[in-house]
Protein backbone atom coordinates (compact mmCIF):
# COMPACT_ATOMS: atom_id res chain seq x y z
CA UNK A 1 0.00 0.00 0.00
CA UNK A 2 0.78 3.39 -1.02
CA UNK A 3 2.44 5.57 1.99
CA UNK A 4 -0.44 7.73 2.87
CA UNK A 5 1.45 11.69 1.44
CA UNK A 6 -0.90 14.44 2.42
CA UNK A 7 -0.58 17.69 1.62
CA UNK A 8 -0.68 20.21 3.78
CA UNK A 9 0.79 23.26 3.09
CA UNK A 10 -0.04 25.15 -0.35
CA UNK A 11 3.16 25.37 -2.76
CA UNK A 12 4.74 28.12 -4.43
CA UNK A 13 3.79 29.41 -7.42
CA UNK A 14 5.01 27.47 -10.41
CA UNK A 15 7.78 28.54 -12.84
CA UNK A 16 5.64 27.72 -16.04
CA UNK A 17 5.33 30.53 -18.80
CA UNK A 18 4.30 31.84 -21.94
CA UNK A 19 6.55 29.27 -24.18
CA UNK A 20 6.02 26.81 -21.79
CA UNK A 21 3.82 23.61 -23.06
CA UNK A 22 1.31 21.48 -21.20
CA UNK A 23 0.38 18.62 -23.01
CA UNK A 24 -3.13 17.15 -22.07
CA UNK A 25 -2.99 13.06 -22.63
CA UNK A 26 -6.82 12.14 -22.54
CA UNK A 27 -9.49 13.80 -24.56
CA UNK A 28 -11.21 16.81 -23.16
CA UNK A 29 -15.14 16.09 -22.64
CA UNK A 30 -17.55 18.53 -20.84
CA UNK A 31 -16.17 19.47 -17.60
CA UNK A 32 -14.05 17.85 -15.16
CA UNK A 33 -10.75 17.43 -13.14
CA UNK A 34 -8.81 18.27 -16.26
CA UNK A 35 -10.02 21.78 -17.36
CA UNK A 36 -8.81 22.93 -14.09
CA UNK A 37 -5.00 22.18 -14.63
CA UNK A 38 -5.65 23.71 -18.54
CA UNK A 39 -7.41 26.53 -17.48
CA UNK A 40 -4.51 27.70 -15.01
CA UNK A 41 -1.72 26.27 -17.54
CA UNK A 42 -3.79 29.00 -20.06
CA UNK A 43 -3.78 31.77 -17.39
CA UNK A 44 0.05 31.63 -17.78
CA UNK A 45 0.15 31.39 -21.13
CA UNK A 46 1.19 28.29 -21.63
CA UNK A 47 1.22 26.36 -25.67
CA UNK A 48 -1.71 23.77 -24.73
CA UNK A 49 -1.35 20.42 -26.74
CA UNK A 50 -3.72 17.69 -26.39
CA UNK A 51 -4.95 14.16 -27.58
CA UNK A 52 -7.78 12.69 -28.69
CA UNK A 53 -8.52 9.12 -28.40
CA UNK A 54 -10.22 8.93 -31.97
CA UNK A 55 -13.55 7.47 -32.54
CA UNK A 56 -15.16 3.96 -34.20
CA UNK A 57 -17.94 3.94 -37.13
CA UNK A 58 -20.50 1.53 -37.13
CA UNK A 59 -17.52 -1.01 -38.96
CA UNK A 60 -16.15 -0.49 -35.32
CA UNK A 61 -12.31 0.43 -37.10
CA UNK A 62 -10.83 3.18 -34.98
CA UNK A 63 -9.90 6.25 -36.92
CA UNK A 64 -8.74 9.64 -36.82
CA UNK A 65 -10.96 12.91 -35.77
CA UNK A 66 -12.51 13.80 -38.92
CA UNK A 67 -12.34 17.35 -39.84
CA UNK A 68 -15.18 18.55 -37.80
CA UNK A 69 -14.72 16.85 -34.74
CA UNK A 70 -11.36 18.23 -34.70
CA UNK A 71 -12.64 21.72 -35.17
CA UNK A 72 -14.85 21.25 -32.29
CA UNK A 73 -12.21 19.06 -30.16
CA UNK A 74 -10.03 22.01 -30.68
CA UNK A 75 -12.76 24.68 -29.75
CA UNK A 76 -13.49 22.85 -26.85
CA UNK A 77 -9.72 22.47 -25.60
CA UNK A 78 -8.39 25.68 -26.92
CA UNK A 79 -5.37 24.43 -28.50
CA UNK A 80 -4.31 21.95 -30.77
CA UNK A 81 -5.01 18.94 -30.75
CA UNK A 82 -2.28 15.69 -32.30
CA UNK A 83 -4.82 13.76 -34.17
CA UNK A 84 -3.43 10.26 -33.52
CA UNK A 85 -6.08 7.30 -32.06
CA UNK A 86 -4.67 7.37 -28.31
CA UNK A 87 -7.80 5.00 -27.48
CA UNK A 88 -6.52 2.57 -24.64
CA UNK A 89 -7.76 -0.92 -23.57
CA UNK A 90 -8.36 -4.06 -25.57
CA UNK A 91 -11.76 -4.82 -25.80
CA UNK A 92 -12.02 -5.16 -29.68
CA UNK A 93 -8.81 -6.32 -30.39
CA UNK A 94 -8.86 -10.18 -31.99
CA UNK A 95 -7.13 -12.41 -30.41
CA UNK A 96 -5.46 -14.73 -32.96
CA UNK A 97 -8.36 -16.28 -33.62
CA UNK A 98 -9.87 -13.35 -34.62
CA UNK A 99 -12.40 -13.22 -31.52
CA UNK A 100 -11.75 -10.05 -29.79
CA UNK A 101 -13.17 -10.25 -25.99
CA UNK A 102 -16.31 -8.48 -26.82
CA UNK A 103 -16.68 -11.38 -29.38
CA UNK A 104 -16.28 -13.25 -26.44
CA UNK A 105 -19.16 -11.63 -24.79
CA UNK A 106 -21.60 -11.53 -27.62
CA UNK A 107 -25.69 -12.79 -26.32
CA UNK A 108 -24.21 -13.22 -22.50
CA UNK A 109 -26.94 -12.57 -20.61
CA UNK A 110 -26.53 -10.68 -17.22
CA UNK A 111 -28.56 -13.21 -15.09
CA UNK A 112 -25.67 -15.28 -16.71
CA UNK A 113 -22.57 -13.31 -15.12
CA UNK A 114 -21.49 -16.22 -12.64
CA UNK A 115 -21.07 -18.81 -14.73
CA UNK A 116 -19.61 -17.14 -17.84
CA UNK A 117 -16.56 -18.93 -18.93
CA UNK A 118 -13.89 -16.49 -21.09
CA UNK A 119 -10.71 -18.29 -23.19
CA UNK A 120 -8.07 -15.62 -20.99
CA UNK A 121 -5.32 -17.23 -23.82
CA UNK A 122 -7.72 -15.08 -26.19
CA UNK A 123 -8.19 -12.40 -23.83
CA UNK A 124 -3.99 -12.23 -23.49
CA UNK A 125 -3.61 -12.26 -27.14
CA UNK A 126 -6.17 -9.41 -27.32
CA UNK A 127 -4.19 -7.29 -24.35
CA UNK A 128 -0.90 -7.45 -25.87
CA UNK A 129 -2.24 -6.46 -29.25
CA UNK A 130 -4.05 -3.43 -28.22
CA UNK A 131 -0.68 -2.69 -26.17
CA UNK A 132 1.15 -2.33 -28.93
CA UNK A 133 -1.48 -0.71 -31.12
CA UNK A 134 -1.77 2.16 -27.88
CA UNK A 135 2.30 1.90 -27.93
CA UNK A 136 2.53 2.84 -31.63
CA UNK A 137 0.48 5.28 -31.71
CA UNK A 138 2.16 7.13 -28.79
CA UNK A 139 5.68 7.06 -30.60
CA UNK A 140 4.01 8.37 -33.67
CA UNK A 141 2.29 11.04 -31.03
CA UNK A 142 5.87 11.62 -29.44
CA UNK A 143 7.28 12.76 -32.91
CA UNK A 144 4.67 15.29 -33.64
CA UNK A 145 5.02 16.79 -30.38
CA UNK A 146 8.54 16.77 -30.43
CA UNK A 147 8.03 18.93 -33.74
CA UNK A 148 5.70 21.64 -31.76
CA UNK A 149 7.50 22.14 -28.30
CA UNK A 150 10.30 25.12 -28.75
CA UNK A 151 13.71 24.56 -27.66
CA UNK A 152 14.22 25.50 -24.01
CA UNK A 153 10.40 25.05 -23.18
CA UNK A 154 9.16 23.52 -20.03
CA UNK A 155 6.55 20.58 -21.10
CA UNK A 156 4.25 19.54 -18.34
CA UNK A 157 2.17 15.97 -19.21
CA UNK A 158 -1.15 15.57 -17.70
CA UNK A 159 -1.98 11.86 -18.03
CA UNK A 160 -6.20 12.19 -17.77
CA UNK A 161 -6.65 8.70 -19.21
CA UNK A 162 -9.32 6.50 -16.68
CA UNK A 163 -11.96 3.84 -16.97
CA UNK A 164 -11.84 0.86 -18.88
CA UNK A 165 -15.25 -0.54 -18.44
CA UNK A 166 -15.75 -3.31 -21.41
CA UNK A 167 -17.95 -2.36 -24.12
CA UNK A 168 -20.22 -5.32 -24.11
CA UNK A 169 -23.66 -5.01 -23.13
CA UNK A 170 -23.78 -7.49 -19.82
CA UNK A 171 -21.75 -4.87 -17.93
CA UNK A 172 -23.87 -2.25 -17.48
CA UNK A 173 -26.92 -3.60 -15.92
CA UNK A 174 -24.76 -5.45 -13.67
CA UNK A 175 -22.40 -2.21 -12.99
CA UNK A 176 -25.80 -0.54 -12.36
CA UNK A 177 -26.63 -2.90 -9.72
CA UNK A 178 -23.53 -2.95 -7.92
CA UNK A 179 -23.23 1.31 -7.51
CA UNK A 180 -27.15 1.67 -7.50
CA UNK A 181 -28.22 -1.61 -6.53
CA UNK A 182 -30.72 -2.03 -3.19
CA UNK A 183 -33.34 -5.04 -2.09
CA UNK A 184 -33.66 -7.37 -4.39
CA UNK A 185 -31.25 -5.15 -6.96
CA UNK A 186 -28.36 -5.42 -4.72
CA UNK A 187 -25.25 -7.13 -6.24
CA UNK A 188 -22.29 -7.93 -4.23
CA UNK A 189 -19.40 -6.21 -5.52
CA UNK A 190 -16.95 -8.42 -3.91
CA UNK A 191 -18.81 -11.74 -5.71
CA UNK A 192 -18.83 -9.79 -8.84
CA UNK A 193 -15.36 -8.76 -8.73
CA UNK A 194 -14.34 -12.47 -8.29
CA UNK A 195 -16.11 -13.70 -11.37
CA UNK A 196 -15.03 -14.15 -14.79
CA UNK A 197 -16.52 -10.70 -15.61
CA UNK A 198 -14.54 -8.91 -12.84
CA UNK A 199 -11.43 -10.35 -13.85
CA UNK A 200 -11.59 -9.04 -17.41
CA UNK A 201 -12.74 -6.07 -16.04
CA UNK A 202 -10.13 -5.39 -13.61
CA UNK A 203 -7.20 -6.51 -16.06
CA UNK A 204 -9.25 -3.23 -18.49
CA UNK A 205 -9.23 -0.81 -15.71
CA UNK A 206 -5.03 -1.42 -15.16
CA UNK A 207 -4.61 -1.12 -19.05
CA UNK A 208 -6.42 2.22 -19.42
CA UNK A 209 -5.76 3.87 -16.02
CA UNK A 210 -2.72 2.87 -14.62
CA UNK A 211 -0.48 1.22 -17.52
CA UNK A 212 -1.34 3.75 -19.89
CA UNK A 213 1.06 6.20 -17.45
CA UNK A 214 3.89 3.91 -17.91
CA UNK A 215 3.66 3.72 -21.59
CA UNK A 216 3.47 7.84 -22.01
CA UNK A 217 6.69 7.86 -20.27
CA UNK A 218 8.24 5.54 -21.93
CA UNK A 219 7.28 6.66 -25.25
CA UNK A 220 8.57 9.86 -24.57
CA UNK A 221 11.81 9.16 -23.30
CA UNK A 222 13.56 10.38 -26.35
CA UNK A 223 12.24 13.42 -26.81
CA UNK A 224 12.30 13.92 -23.04
CA UNK A 225 15.78 13.88 -23.15
CA UNK A 226 15.96 16.34 -26.10
CA UNK A 227 13.49 18.56 -24.12
CA UNK A 228 15.81 18.44 -20.96
CA UNK A 229 19.06 18.89 -22.74
CA UNK A 230 17.69 22.29 -24.88
CA UNK A 231 17.13 23.41 -20.75
CA UNK A 232 13.46 22.58 -20.49
CA UNK A 233 11.82 20.73 -17.51
CA UNK A 234 9.86 18.25 -18.13
CA UNK A 235 7.45 16.60 -15.44
CA UNK A 236 4.64 14.01 -15.73
CA UNK A 237 1.18 14.69 -13.56
CA UNK A 238 -1.39 12.39 -13.19
CA UNK A 239 -5.35 12.21 -11.55
CA UNK A 240 -5.81 9.47 -8.75
CA UNK A 241 -8.41 8.47 -6.07
CA UNK A 242 -7.36 7.06 -2.98
CA UNK A 243 -10.13 8.30 -0.76
CA UNK A 244 -10.20 12.20 1.02
CA UNK A 245 -9.86 13.37 4.40
CA UNK A 246 -13.13 15.35 5.19
CA UNK A 247 -14.57 16.68 8.14
CA UNK A 248 -16.55 14.13 10.00
CA UNK A 249 -17.74 15.60 13.67
CA UNK A 250 -15.67 18.14 13.73
CA UNK A 251 -12.72 16.45 12.76
CA UNK A 252 -10.68 15.93 9.19
CA UNK A 253 -10.97 12.44 8.77
CA UNK A 254 -10.10 9.69 5.39
CA UNK A 255 -12.79 8.32 3.64
CA UNK A 256 -13.19 6.87 0.37
CA UNK A 257 -16.63 5.91 -1.91
CA UNK A 258 -17.94 2.44 -1.98
CA UNK A 259 -17.30 0.42 -3.37
CA UNK A 260 -14.75 2.07 -6.15
CA UNK A 261 -14.01 -0.87 -8.41
CA UNK A 262 -10.81 1.15 -10.41
CA UNK A 263 -9.16 1.08 -6.83
CA UNK A 264 -6.87 -1.29 -7.55
CA UNK A 265 -6.01 0.52 -10.68
CA UNK A 266 -5.30 3.54 -9.19
CA UNK A 267 -2.53 1.91 -6.07
CA UNK A 268 -1.01 0.72 -9.88
CA UNK A 269 -0.57 4.16 -11.15
CA UNK A 270 0.56 5.22 -7.70
CA UNK A 271 3.67 2.24 -8.22
CA UNK A 272 4.23 3.37 -12.19
CA UNK A 273 4.70 7.29 -10.12
CA UNK A 274 6.89 6.07 -7.97
CA UNK A 275 8.88 3.72 -10.62
CA UNK A 276 9.57 7.02 -12.65
CA UNK A 277 10.57 8.97 -9.85
CA UNK A 278 12.61 6.24 -8.65
CA UNK A 279 14.76 6.49 -12.26
CA UNK A 280 15.18 10.53 -11.81
CA UNK A 281 11.78 11.29 -13.78
CA UNK A 282 9.71 13.83 -12.22
CA UNK A 283 6.29 12.54 -11.81
CA UNK A 284 3.54 12.47 -9.31
CA UNK A 285 -0.05 11.48 -8.86
CA UNK A 286 -2.36 13.49 -7.36
CA UNK A 287 -5.15 11.45 -5.86
CA UNK A 288 -8.18 14.33 -5.83
CA UNK A 289 -11.64 14.84 -4.00
CA UNK A 290 -14.41 13.07 -4.91
CA UNK A 291 -16.59 15.43 -7.63
CA UNK A 292 -19.37 14.97 -9.63
CA UNK A 293 -18.73 14.37 -13.39
CA UNK A 294 -20.27 13.09 -16.60
CA UNK A 295 -17.97 10.33 -15.65
CA UNK A 296 -18.85 10.03 -12.25
CA UNK A 297 -22.81 9.82 -12.84
CA UNK A 298 -22.53 6.01 -12.28
CA UNK A 299 -21.15 6.31 -8.86
CA UNK A 300 -24.41 7.44 -7.05
CA UNK A 301 -23.67 8.82 -3.54
CA UNK A 302 -19.84 9.58 -4.46
CA UNK A 303 -20.88 13.27 -4.04
CA UNK A 304 -22.00 12.71 -0.23
CA UNK A 305 -18.53 13.70 0.35
CA UNK A 306 -18.75 16.89 -1.37
CA UNK A 307 -20.47 18.64 1.44
CA UNK A 308 -18.67 18.83 4.10
CA UNK A 309 -15.87 20.93 1.93
CA UNK A 310 -18.57 23.65 3.33
CA UNK A 311 -17.51 23.23 6.36
CA UNK A 312 -13.90 22.96 5.93
CA UNK A 313 -13.70 26.59 4.16
CA UNK A 314 -14.66 27.77 7.68
CA UNK A 315 -12.70 25.91 9.29
CA UNK A 316 -9.33 26.96 7.21
CA UNK A 317 -10.36 30.42 7.91
CA UNK A 318 -13.35 31.70 5.38
CA UNK A 319 -13.05 35.00 4.20
CA UNK A 320 -14.70 36.57 0.65
CA UNK A 321 -13.47 33.76 -1.65
CA UNK A 322 -15.27 31.28 0.65
CA UNK A 323 -18.54 33.41 1.16
CA UNK A 324 -18.75 33.15 -2.70
CA UNK A 325 -18.80 29.71 -3.28
CA UNK A 326 -21.09 29.46 0.17
CA UNK A 327 -23.16 31.89 -1.34
CA UNK A 328 -23.64 30.06 -4.55
CA UNK A 329 -24.62 27.18 -3.11
CA UNK A 330 -27.60 28.76 -0.76
CA UNK A 331 -28.87 29.96 -3.85
CA UNK A 332 -29.44 26.39 -5.10
CA UNK A 333 -31.20 25.72 -2.42
CA UNK A 334 -35.03 26.17 -1.02
CA UNK A 335 -36.11 28.42 1.68
CA UNK A 336 -37.02 25.64 4.29
CA UNK A 337 -33.21 24.21 3.48
CA UNK A 338 -29.72 25.58 4.73
CA UNK A 339 -26.40 24.89 4.39
CA UNK A 340 -26.26 23.77 7.99
CA UNK A 341 -28.73 21.38 7.18
CA UNK A 342 -26.71 19.89 3.94
CA UNK A 343 -23.83 19.36 6.61
CA UNK A 344 -26.08 17.64 9.12
CA UNK A 345 -27.35 15.09 6.55
CA UNK A 346 -23.99 14.92 4.48
CA UNK A 347 -22.52 13.66 8.28
CA UNK A 348 -24.94 11.43 9.82
CA UNK A 349 -23.95 9.56 6.87
CA UNK A 350 -20.56 9.67 6.66
CA UNK A 351 -19.89 8.96 10.40
CA UNK A 352 -22.54 6.05 11.16
CA UNK A 353 -21.30 3.24 12.87
CA UNK A 354 -21.90 1.05 10.09
CA UNK A 355 -18.90 2.91 8.27
CA UNK A 356 -16.67 2.20 10.22
CA UNK A 357 -14.73 -0.88 8.97
CA UNK A 358 -14.89 1.23 5.47
CA UNK A 359 -12.80 4.04 7.06
CA UNK A 360 -9.53 1.82 7.14
CA UNK A 361 -7.19 3.16 4.92
CA UNK A 362 -4.89 -0.16 5.05
CA UNK A 363 -7.48 -2.34 3.37
CA UNK A 364 -8.37 0.11 0.76
CA UNK A 365 -10.26 -0.63 -1.58
CA UNK A 366 -13.43 -1.64 -0.10
CA UNK A 367 -16.37 -4.06 -1.38
CA UNK A 368 -19.50 -2.86 -1.03
CA UNK A 369 -22.25 -4.36 1.78
CA UNK A 370 -26.25 -4.23 1.19
CA UNK A 371 -26.83 -2.25 4.85
CA UNK A 372 -23.99 0.30 3.96
CA UNK A 373 -25.51 0.22 -0.13
CA UNK A 374 -28.91 1.23 1.47
CA UNK A 375 -27.37 3.87 3.73
CA UNK A 376 -25.75 5.48 1.22
CA UNK A 377 -27.98 5.59 -1.66
CA UNK A 378 -30.63 7.01 0.93
CA UNK A 379 -28.95 9.42 2.34
CA UNK A 380 -27.53 10.40 -1.15
CA UNK A 381 -31.81 11.23 -2.37
CA UNK A 382 -32.03 12.86 0.63
CA UNK A 383 -29.29 15.47 -0.12
CA UNK A 384 -30.46 15.52 -3.94
CA UNK A 385 -33.86 16.23 -2.52
CA UNK A 386 -32.71 19.25 -0.83
CA UNK A 387 -32.07 21.30 -3.77
CA UNK A 388 -34.36 23.77 -5.04
CA UNK A 389 -33.73 22.19 -9.17
CA UNK A 390 -32.56 18.57 -9.85
CA UNK A 391 -30.42 20.65 -12.75
CA UNK A 392 -28.93 23.33 -10.72
CA UNK A 393 -27.30 21.11 -7.48
CA UNK A 394 -25.29 22.28 -4.78
CA UNK A 395 -22.40 19.15 -5.50
CA UNK A 396 -22.12 20.55 -8.84
CA UNK A 397 -20.67 24.10 -7.92
CA UNK A 398 -19.24 22.33 -5.43
CA UNK A 399 -17.42 20.09 -7.88
CA UNK A 400 -16.22 22.97 -10.09
CA UNK A 401 -14.97 24.54 -6.88
CA UNK A 402 -12.67 21.27 -6.38
CA UNK A 403 -10.85 20.81 -9.76
CA UNK A 404 -10.15 24.64 -9.57
CA UNK A 405 -8.73 24.15 -6.91
CA UNK A 406 -6.64 20.66 -7.75
CA UNK A 407 -5.62 22.25 -11.47
CA UNK A 408 -3.86 25.22 -9.34
CA UNK A 409 -2.40 22.90 -6.71
CA UNK A 410 -1.12 20.59 -9.51
CA UNK A 411 0.00 23.21 -11.81
CA UNK A 412 2.10 24.95 -8.65
CA UNK A 413 3.53 21.03 -7.49
CA UNK A 414 4.81 20.06 -10.28
CA UNK A 415 7.39 22.87 -11.06
CA UNK A 416 9.29 21.14 -8.62
CA UNK A 417 7.43 17.31 -6.91
CA UNK A 418 8.76 16.40 -3.92
CA UNK A 419 6.97 13.01 -4.40
CA UNK A 420 5.52 10.61 -6.38
CA UNK A 421 1.84 10.39 -4.71
CA UNK A 422 0.31 13.15 -2.94
CA UNK A 423 -3.54 13.40 -1.41
CA UNK A 424 -5.40 16.92 -1.94
CA UNK A 425 -7.60 16.27 1.16
CA UNK A 426 -10.62 19.17 2.05
CA UNK A 427 -8.14 21.04 4.04
CA UNK A 428 -5.78 22.03 1.29
CA UNK A 429 -8.31 22.37 -1.04
CA UNK A 430 -10.52 24.92 1.33
CA UNK A 431 -6.80 26.77 1.85
CA UNK A 432 -6.36 27.02 -2.11
CA UNK A 433 -9.53 28.23 -2.59
CA UNK A 434 -9.26 31.07 0.12
CA UNK A 435 -6.30 32.47 -0.97
CA UNK A 436 -7.80 32.88 -4.07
Amino acid sequence: MTTYNPMRQLPQPAGYMKGDVLVLCGELFGRGYANGIVDEARKKGMTIIGTTIGRRDGDGLLRSLNASELVEAEANLRGKIINIPLEAGFDMEPGKDGRSPLDQLKGVKPDDWETVQLNWEGIEQSRQAGVRRFTSSLGLFAAELEKMVPAGANVLFVHAMAGGIPRARVYMPLLNRIFKGQGERYLSSESFWNSELGRLCKISFDEVTADTFTHLVEATAAVRERFAAAGGKVAYAAYGYHGCEVLINGAYTWQSYIPYLPGWAKIRLEEAAAAACSRGIAAAVFNSPEIQTNSSALFLGVEISLYPLLAALEKEGGGAAAEEIKEECRRLLPDNESIDSLLAEANAYLAAPLLAPFREYATWPHHNSLEQMELMLTSSARLLEMNRNPKEIVCAALSRAVFTAVGKLMFDTMWEPTAPVFWLNHDIIAKRLIAG
